[in-house]
């Protein structure tokens, strides 16, 4: 068995740092593209543009700021709502409104015991879908990479992924993902720390990406699936 270490208990700050940190990389990038940039299809989110995608993460995080997160309100159908109402919206306004998010939700979840923890991963996971849909190198990197994969390792846990050691290429430390191992080994993942952020949402890995895992299945990694 893997013991349980520091890393496993709650960090009721690590969200709200990821948000801010997200903000300060997205936000300025947003607002230095043009309008016809907004309409490009996201790969994350086939059905959805990058418009779409910024529509949803404003609402998202706002639901949370106003304390709206009550059961089914980050269904399919609420998402699609949510992004209806913001049709009509000058994407400025729609940005705005991301950036105020961004800024305020991180103080409301670090008091909900890490019941929408999860949203600012959910949130930094869609900036890489924004930035791949640019075309900006390291989609799923940058600066709030070390924060996320901190988030991404407990939300494992919490939800019971397959027990997985990852040893990462651009990190010195190995990270544990997923439940406490039983019958079952724990898987190996060898590769960059962006891939396996991929393979944990269900995102496109490229064709030229090398990378090792062993003992699991692709779509066994994905949190979101």
């Amino acid at each position: 068995m893997i013991p349980h270490d520091a890393h496993d208990e709650r960090d009721p700050e690590l969200p709200g740092l990821l948000l801010r940190t997200e903000r300060d990389a997205l936000i300025p990038l947003l607002r230095a593209r043009p309008e016809d940039d907004f309409s490009r299809p996201t790969a994350g989110c086939p059905e959805w543009t990058v418009r779409d995608v910024l529509a949803h993460c404003s609402s998202a995080l706002m639901r949370v700021v106003e304390r709206r997160y009550e059961p089914g309100v980050f269904s399919p159908e609420a998402n699609d709502r949510d992004i209806a109402e913001r049709a009509d919206w000058p994407t400025e306004r729609v940005i705005d409104e991301l950036e105020r998010g961004m800024t305020e939700a991180g103080p409301v979840i670090a008091r909900t015991r890490g019941a929408v923890d999860a949203v600012a991963l959910g949130e930094w996971i869609h900036a890489g879908d924004v930035r791949e849909a640019f075309g900006e190198p390291g989609a799923y990197a940058g600066p709030g990479l070390p924060h996320a994969l901190r988030l991404l390792a407990r939300i494992s846990r919490e939800r019971d992924l397959v027990p997985l050691h990852a040893d990462l290429d651009d990190l010195d430390d190995p990270l544990r993902l997923g439940g406490v191992p039983g019958d079952r080994p724990p898987a190996r993942y060898i590769g960059g720390a962006a891939t396996l952020v991929r393979l944990c949402s269900g995102r496109p890995v490229p064709g030229t990406t090398v990378y090792e895992l062993v003992g699991a299945r692709e779509e066994e990694l994905n949190l979101f699936g």
